[in-house]
């Protein structure tokens, strides 16, 4: 079993900052990919960034030059330092790790955790 906990969202005013962390734990041979994803109310859950073993890192356009991820590979967690935030950004953020599980013959599964909301106020 692999357990993904998300912590650090909560209720900030537009320009301020928030960081994001996402710990993953359990069954785990390696991480492959470490992302972040969000959905608002009424809306599909959209890609924000990933970052890769390797420390390649994408983003999507609406937060590029605002939101850095990073990774720790020594305790598998990652980060998302969010930074001048706006009210667009209020959602509930997922993290998303593909890992290959011990005993797993090298497959990759994906796992959720449960979402952290992040409240933007203007």
């Amino acid at each position: 079993q692999v357990q993904v906990v998300e912590s650090g969202g909560g209720l900030v005013q537009a320009g301020g900052s928030l960081r994001l962390s996402c710990a993953a734990s359990g069954s785990i041979f390696n991480i492959n990919t470490m992302g972040w994803y969000r959905q608002a109310p009424g809306k599909q859950r959209d890609l924000v960034a990933t970052i890769t073993t390797g420390s390649t890192t994408n983003y999507a356009d609406s937060v590029k030059g605002r939101f850095t991820i990073s990774r720790d590979n020594a305790k598998n967690t990652a980060y998302l330092q969010m930074n001048v935030l706006k009210p667009e950004d209020t959602a509930v953020y997922y993290c998303n790790v593909r890992i290959r599980p011990i005993f797993g013959g090298g497959r990759l599964d994906d796992y959720w955790g449960q979402g952290t909301q992040v409240t933007v106020s203007s």
